[in-house]
């Protein structure tokens, strides 16, 4: 079976990090071992934080706020890792600057927000994508594969779960409104974008969830509709670690995914007609396969990826937003109703 482009043949490119908070380190890591990129520059609010962390990744310069960050001549994108609530303005202010820009997953809080810094990106003619790492890894691209050459046949149900336990602390990013927490955003947009990428737009969304006592949703079950008979059944929760495992059902056989299914992992297919085989092509990190892509559709002047397109995360977004509105959860901020 094909294996996926190794990182280090993408064309290198120079990076920075605006915020220095944990994913952006994975991220920084993930850069600096397995591509051919550069890390060029840090920003943060924290002076501390930002110098803590560009000592840690031997980045050479440090920028104390964002527009320094977004603004520097060295800089050819930027990877923002900052809390939901902050990536519009955030990504906003990066194609002000003419910088490429990749966003940490969930995009944005809402659809509309996320229309805002395409309908920039489109203006700016700058590169522009979600960091949904899943839909670049190894076991992703093989299992497209396998979909596609029919060896389960139609895809009837779909099931992903993400859970993971957070002690309750109501300023902390997943339990605060005003910094967009909840479980959908920051860990059930895996599964609904999971749903996405092998069943595509649903026709139907049914959810229920239960709020936290700051008023984001502390667990959430949805159930989404394709076609005739197809359902894909997602869970995600802040007060227990789940499984975090996928399967994938179809008139001819089924598939399970390994948890953790959104990051470089194993899964099992098992025909009806009794045959079964695994695969399994161990990878270090992950998040340097989404830093790959942004390299080489940089280099060749596009400004979005046929993977994680504009449009794709649109339609993620209008689900997890139809979600909320069935759960009750709105940001401060937003609209109501």
């Amino acid at each position: 079976m094909p294996r996926t482009e190794d990182p280090r043949t993408a064309p290198p490119i120079r990076w920075g990090i605006l915020g220095a908070g944990g994913i952006a380190s994975v991220f920084a890591h993930a850069v600096a071992q397995h591509t051919r990129a550069q890390l060029v520059a840090v920003g943060s609010r924290n002076r501390d934080r930002a110098e803590r962390f560009a000592t840690a990744h031997g980045i050479p310069t440090t920028h104390v706020g964002y527009r320094q960050l977004v603004e520097d001549p060295q800089v050819d994108a930027v990877y923002i890792a900052t809390p939901h609530s902050e990536h519009r303005d955030n990504a906003l202010q990066a194609i002000k600057a003419g910088k490429h820009v990749l966003v940490e997953k969930a995009f944005t809080r809402n659809v509309a927000e996320a229309e805002e810094i395409f309908s920039a990106a489109r203006q700016a003619g700058v590169f522009v994508m979600e960091a949904m790492w899943t839909r670049f890894l190894p076991h992703v691209a093989a299992l497209h594969q396998v979909i596609d050459a029919g060896e389960i046949g139609e895809i009837v149900n779909l099931r992903a779960d993400h859970g993971q336990w957070f002690a309750f602390d109501p300023r902390s990013r997943v339990y605060a409104p005003e910094l967009a927490g909840g479980a959908l955003l920051d860990l059930g947009v895996y599964t609904a974008a999971w749903a996405h990428d092998f069943l595509g737009v649903p026709d139907e969304v049914h959810a229920v969830g239960v709020l936290t006592e700051t008023g984001v949703d502390g667990q959430v079950s949805a159930v989404l509709r394709y076609g005739d008979r197809a359902l894909a059944q997602l869970n995600t929760t802040l007060w227990a670690k789940t499984p975090t495992t996928s399967s994938i059902s179809g008139t001819e056989g089924h598939i399970r995914v390994a948890g953790e299914f959104y990051r470089p992992t194993s899964f099992q297919v098992t025909r009806r007609d009794g045959r079964v085989w695994t695969f399994t092509q161990p990878a270090e990190n992950g998040l340097q396969y989404e830093a790959a892509e942004v390299a080489r559709r940089v280099a060749a002047g596009e400004t979005e990826s046929p993977r994680m397109t504009w449009e794709g995360t649109l339609a993620v977004l209008r689900t997890m937003d139809e979600v909320r509105r069935q759960v009750g959860v709105v940001y401060p901020g937003e609209p109501r109703g």
